[in-house]
């Protein structure tokens, strides 16, 4: 049965306002366009209503050109997580340490939930490091990194979460004879029909979640569109719109992220504020501020977006039905400026 808070996140993003859906400007489009190439950007893909409507391939890009997406690649994961829930092989608030038994003579890890892996309040150091080629064994390494904060009381961005997901999965998905990117592979990437996605593995195979994707801009906008559609593509399910939800839903810590995917939430709040989100998380996580973050007063307090590092965006606005893509190379990009240029406002 759905929680009252569940319930909430349901109505709020997937119940589109009377009148709502406007139509996008093509002047509003060509501007946006301006905008986004003028900060090297090589790709704009706009869809309303599961038509492209407007296409942009500036400084070198072009429709068949995969591009790195980095963070963005979180967002796969947390659907192949969710559909294991949805497969009964774990549940969000399970502890982890039912399954990485290491965890439970250890006093802090042996509580920490799938639930606060997945949204980054479990606590764990952000072991940036796993970044790095250098190492072995990615989860390994981080089912070993210390605890440097309690449970729920801090937002702590990296790699760490991910790497520990993926042994969760991996130690779950064993006793079926899979493993954690067939099975996301399987349950995600083949019904979006994206077949076979450049990834990155360490030396035993281990898939980097944290990042590693390359993705067209039309393949890209498949993940928008089964967000669109209550976590279906083409009619198949892939997460049932009830856990879909969840990744809807903010923390105390951070209410602007939710299950991979930032959350424009308190756009219409007095107090929104609407900092640059790359630059926020590059520093120390003891000094980011997420007090009323949001990523544009003037977008619909619906849009959520997968963001990844040098300003590559999948920006999801259902009361608009509207999915957008960007991607460029790393140059500064104000999110809240392009958005308020594409929407006319």
């Amino acid at each position: 049965m759905p929680t009252p808070t569940k319930l909430l996140a349901l109505f709020f993003f997937f119940i589109t306002p009377v009148g709502a859906r406007a139509e996008i400007s093509p002047d509003s489009l060509r501007a946006a366009a301006q905008y986004s190439a003028a900060r090297r950007g090589t790709s704009l893909l706009v869809m309303q209503r599961d038509k492209i409507i407007f296409e942009d391939y500036p400084n070198g890009g072009s429709v068949f050109s995969a591009h790195k997406i980095y963070s963005g690649t979180k967002s796969f994961w947390v659907m192949a997580t969710l559909a294991a829930v949805r497969d009964g092989l774990l549940s969000l608030d399970e502890p982890v340490a039912n399954t990485i038994t290491e965890w439970r003579d250890d006093p802090q890890k042996r509580r920490i939930t799938v639930r606060e892996i997945l949204n980054f309040t479990d606590g764990l150091d952000p072991a940036f490091t796993l970044h790095g080629e250098s190492i072995h064994d990615r989860n390994g390494y981080a089912i070993r990194v210390p605890v440097v904060a309690a449970r729920g009381a801090a937002f702590i961005y990296g790699p760490s979460h991910g790497q520990v997901l993926c042994e969760l999965l991996r130690r779950k998905l064993a006793r079926h004879g899979t493993t954690p990117f067939f099975y996301l592979q399987r349950k995600v990437l083949d019904p979006l029909g994206l077949g076979a996605v450049e990834h990155k593995e360490d030396a035993l195979g281990n898939s980097l979640v944290a990042t590693g994707f390359k993705l067209t801009a039309r393949q890209w906008v498949r993940f928008g569109q089964m967000v669109l559609h209550r976590g279906s593509f083409g009619g198949t399910e892939i997460v049932p719109t009830n856990l879909l939800a969840d990744c809807f839903h903010g923390t105390s810590a951070n209410p602007a992220f939710g299950f991979g995917l930032w959350l424009n939430n308190r756009a219409a709040s007095r107090a929104a504020r609407e900092p640059d989100i790359e630059d926020e998380l590059e520093k120390k996580w003891q000094r980011q501020n997420w007090r009323n973050v949001c990523i544009c007063r003037a977008a619909p307090a619906d849009m959520v977006v997968a963001l990844g590092s040098g300003y590559q965006r999948l920006c999801i606005i259902p009361s608009l039905d509207l999915v957008i893509v960007r991607q460029g190379e790393n140059t500064k990009f104000s999110d809240a400026t392009f958005l308020r240029t594409l929407l006319g406002r």
